[in-house]
């Protein structure tokens, strides 16, 4: 496990990146490649797909894989916000939890020792 640690926002669990992360890891799971050679995912936290009202999953690596960012934000991208923080927001906490766990099963991430 790489040492760089992040979660969602009022989250207790935290993530790594995994060891076993690959470049070619990171784009089988649908991270983008930024012309400086990190890697960003993002996705609408909701089940309906363009949901305009929806918070997104935006997620960060590093090129070399010791950095990671891991924050729900608004349909704007422009403001951090707690999924944890209201109920109305459980829907979105659940898919986030649900796109985590899936990034963990393929590899890419590992969640981190408390």
């Amino acid at each position: 496990m790489r040492s760089n640690q992040s979660g969602l926002l009022g989250s207790t669990v935290k993530y790594a990146v995994s060891d076993e992360a690959k470049r070619y890891t990171m784009l089988d799971n649908f991270f983008e490649q930024t012309p400086r050679g990190n890697f960003q995912y993002e996705r609408v936290l909701s089940p309906r797909g363009h949901d305009q009202s929806a918070p997104k999953l935006k997620i960060s690596v590093s090129k070399d894989f010791s950095e990671l960012t891991i924050n729900a934000v608004t349909q704007s991208g422009l403001r951090k916000i707690d999924l944890y923080k209201k109920d109305d927001r459980q829907e979105a906490r659940e898919f986030a939890e649900y796109v985590l766990d899936d990034l963990v099963e393929q590899g890419v991430l590992v969640k981190a020792e408390a």
